[in-house]
């Protein structure tokens, strides 16, 4: 049984999204992934950037037998298994990476799950390390396109907790846990990528 799930919205976006991770992620090192959803981002990146071991993790069981799935099916070394981690959680099963990258999670998943990526990444990254979102987000408490005010009725119709948030109010979760100022830069289909630094 083929257990691999696909999102058609990760093999549009992942070439850009490895462009600006070339530039971001270090040399060589572990990167963590947080919520890595079906895993078809993982196994991409890690295909193109061979120098560096890459950590899949997501709470969710069937999401970690794709990703082991994918793994299995690119055979690839620098991937480790899925780690079960849920971002809001306290504890972490990991106590160091590199880098860290989480794409299209916060609008997804409670606030609460913002606050614990960034207690999270502050424990476990070392100073300069960076730490990559991608996805929608609101500007100064605007949406910055109509298709982002139509996908946030979509996400509070899921779950009232979700939603797409605002950069300013993600950032100030970021500078509480030692964290600089973010690199924003425009992607495509109205989404951001916005990189942090621990400091």
């Amino acid at each position: 049984m083929d257990h691999r799930q696909t999102a058609p919205a990760a093999a549009r976006n992942r070439d850009a999204i490895l462009a600006r991770l070339r530039d971001v992620l270090p040399p060589e090192g572990l990167v963590l992934e947080i919520a890595s959803g079906a895993g078809q981002h993982v196994v991409h990146f890690a295909a193109n950037l061979a120098a560096l071991t890459f950590q899949p993790s997501d709470p969710d069981a069937n999401a970690r037998a794709s990703i082991a799935a994918w793994i299995a099916s690119e055979n690839l070394k620098n991937v480790a298994p899925p780690l079960a981690l849920d971002a809001a959680a306290p504890d972490w099963p990991i106590a160091h990476a590199d880098a860290l990258v989480c794409i299209n999670m916060i609008h997804i998943s409670p606030w609460a799950a913002t606050l614990g990526l960034f207690a999270g990444a502050e424990k476990i990254l070392p100073v300069g390390a960076p730490l990559y979102l991608y996805g929608a987000y609101k500007r100064a408490g605007v949406h910055t396109a109509p298709s982002n005010i139509a996908f946030d009725a979509w996400l509070r119709a899921q779950n009232p907790a979700f939603g797409v948030r605002d950069l300013e109010a993600v950032a100030a979760v970021a500078e509480d846990h030692g964290f600089g100022p973010p690199d924003i830069v425009e992607m495509p289909a109205n989404n951001l990528s916005v990189m942090f630094r621990r400091v």
